[in-house]
């Protein structure tokens, strides 16, 4: 009996993509070349692996959706947002913590940001999930960087067209005041935002699956934040579901260790960790 399978991309977008020389463009106003912003060790061959399992499973899968990073330029984790002692800049991948806000090391360069920003950052930490953390501005919408990674997006284009439906896009990460990692729901949710907002539309729509097929960028971050997410609120309750292809997700740099911790507590949980090798069988068969 074939199963209902659904893939899950989380946020396979160039910016997060160690891509090779000649798959950059150019900045047509400079003529230099356009770079990802948050490039993630491995990214490109995990998503040309993911593009191939797409290509050659198209057959078994029944749903695909895609999460989008979706930031503006003015965003609480991107420079543009703080300054340091004195005034100057705040280097990417800076930590921010209440503590040194109230201390006077950060602040806001919008003065009247602070109590908002000390609120926020006091309810991230009062979580316990993140330390604020200042990143690249990346995933910028209307750029380059915000587009999906090019073998991606033709493989999937391929499935839409032999299927004639559509992949399902997620935006997630547009309001500038919180960080929103999961597509299921921003770290501190805003409460005039519903986009940041617990979204169980998805979560319901992913558990209507036999199997839920997860890969994207990064494993440390977002890949781990949705599914945790995923996890915590299914309906039926069954993390079985959840299948991690393990060779199609990286983690940041220098987040190795949540990587790993990530991947021995969902197994932990019920979760598959398979290759996309070990999904591709399943796909092919599932016809």
């Amino acid at each position: 009996m074939k199963q209902n399978i659904h893939l899950l991309v989380i946020d396979p977008q160039n910016d997060f993509c160690d891509l090779p020389a000649d798959w950059l463009p150019k900045d047509a106003s400079t003529g230099a070349p356009v770079r990802p912003a948050l490039p993630v060790a491995g990214a490109h061959a995990d998503m040309t692996r993911l593009a191939a399992l797409i290509r050659e499973g198209a057959g078994g899968i029944e749903r695909i959706t895609v999460t989008l990073d979706s930031h503006h330029r003015f965003d609480i984790a991107h420079p543009t947002f703080w300054q340091s002692r004195g005034g100057g800049a705040v280097a990417p991948f800076t930590p921010i913590t209440s503590a040194a806000v109230r201390g006077g090391d950060y602040r806001p360069r919008d003065g009247a940001a602070l109590p908002r920003a000390l609120a926020y950052i006091d309810e991230l930490e009062r979580r316990g999930r993140y330390t604020l953390m200042v990143w690249p501005v990346h995933c910028e919408i209307g750029s380059w960087g915000h587009n999906v990674h090019a073998a991606v997006k033709a493989a999937y284009n391929g499935w839409e067209d032999g299927r004639l439906r559509v992949v399902e896009k997620i935006a997630k990460g547009s309001n500038p005041w919180t960080e929103h990692y999961s597509a299921i729901q921003a770290e501190v949710p805003d409460a005039a935002d519903p986009g940041t907002a617990l979204n169980m539309r998805l979560v319901e729509s992913l558990d209507r699956a036999g199997l839920i097929v997860i890969a994207g960028e990064a494993s440390s971050h977002c890949v781990r934040a949705t599914t945790e997410h995923i996890a915590e609120n299914l309906p039926s309750g069954r993390a079985d579901k959840l299948v991690l292809v393990t060779d199609c997700m990286s983690p940041v740099p220098g987040f190795e260790a949540q990587h790993e911790a990530f991947l021995h507590d969902m197994a932990a949980r019920g979760a598959q960790l398979r290759t996309s090798a070990d999904v591709l069988s399943l796909l092919t068969a599932n016809v």
